[in-house]
């Protein structure tokens, strides 16, 4: 009997490695298939992804009660709401071997002094991203580095319908409100309520409020203007050029400022293989590693061990690195109070249903 349960245990222990798997809850497009494989056969586990398009949608599904997951990519206000609410598990850094190769200046952010629970991954700028092409025809080419293009009813009027805009509500408010040269974190509601206005007025232009297929829908030529992240129009462009289309696509900052999301591996308190997380901190931390996710994703690299990698034309575009000319324009988004959250919500309730 002893020799029989022993080999149960041996099938089960041996089912068990087979299974391993690592389950990352990650942004769309934020790491190529090409990458992810490397990372299966150094960890000679699987890597399962789901994914999400906005952070209040991933901090919802994990404030509901979603389990399984190890690893969330959490911008840094929502590594600030996941500390709050008991979600993030403190960081061993004796497992973190190369967390030396993070550039110091993206080090200890206002949203987790000392990363305690937090490892910068990446980041981006929100912006616009455009049919240069089509835009040119229709006589507001001059408007692609403004917010105009997306709120002003006069330049939507000669692109109706052809605009997406993300359906998050952080991103799309702070957008208006810094095309009314307010701060992208005031929490004025005065400032709410006119930005809430603005989009009021334009939102009868826009094809559709879209986080999941505006890259699909710019690279086709459905759409002339997306508001989304620099590595999906990054990613449109690119297909673009592949796939030879008749049109020239484009991506760049606003004049009025852009918010940048610097972007973080956070492991679960309830991580069921915290082990296999730090394997795949340590992997993505590696300078080739970590150069794969600008020259594939274009995803703005904060791992000066990447640096040497780089695409030298990816490096010189200002949408995916900010020159010292452009940052003074950008804000990272703060998280709020909770009473600030409902009074928030309140507003883009009023944006959504009217």
């Amino acid at each position: 009997m002893k020799k029989v349960l022993l080999s149960l245990a041996l099938v089960a222990s041996a089912q068990a490695f087979a299974a391993d798997e690592l389950h990352l809850y990650n942004w769309n497009n934020y790491l190529s298939d090409a990458t992810a494989k490397r990372f299966e056969a150094y960890c000679k586990c699987k890597l399962v992804q789901d994914y999400y398009g906005d952070n209040e949608e991933m901090l919802a599904k994990l404030a509901a009660g979603a389990k399984g997951y190890d690893i969330v990519v959490p911008t840094g206000f929502a590594v600030e709401a996941l500390v709050k609410q008991g979600k993030a598990q403190p960081l061993d850094k004796k497992q973190l071997t190369a967390l030396g190769n993070i550039d110091p200046g993206y080090m200890n952010g206002f949203f987790d002094k000392g990363n305690v629970y937090s490892v910068p991954y990446s980041f981006t700028t929100t912006l616009l991203g455009y049919n240069e092409t089509q835009l040119k025809k229709a006589g507001v080419l001059d408007k692609a580095n403004s917010w105009a293009l997306i709120f002003d009813p006069a330049v939507l009027g000669k692109i109706k319908g052809k605009v997406t805009v993300l359906d998050s509500q952080r991103e799309l408010m702070s957008a208006a409100l810094m095309y009314l040269g307010k701060p992208a974190n005031t929490t004025n509601p005065a400032d709410w309520n006119a930005a809430r206005d603005v989009i009021l007025k334009a939102k009868p232009y826009w094809a559709a409020f879209n986080n999941q297929s505006y890259i699909k829908e710019l690279t086709v030529g459905n759409i002339y203007v997306a508001f989304g992240y620099s590595n999906d129009m990054f990613q449109a462009q690119q297909d673009a050029k592949k796939a030879k289309r008749p049109f020239t696509l484009n991506f760049s900052l606003q004049k009025e400022g852009n918010t940048l999301s610097l972007d973080n591996f956070v492991v679960l308190k309830d991580a069921p293989r915290k082990d296999l997380a730090y394997k795949f901190i340590n992997f993505m931390l590696d300078g080739k590693n970590a150069a794969d996710l600008t020259n594939e994703m274009g995803s703005g690299n904060p791992n000066k061990a990447a640096k040497p990698f780089v695409k030298p034309e990816i490096a010189k575009v200002a949408a995916i690195f900010p020159g010292a000319s452009d940052v003074g324009r950008l804000q990272q988004l703060r998280d709020l109070t909770a009473k600030d959250r409902r009074e928030l919500n309140k507003v883009w309730s009023q944006v959504k249903l009217k």
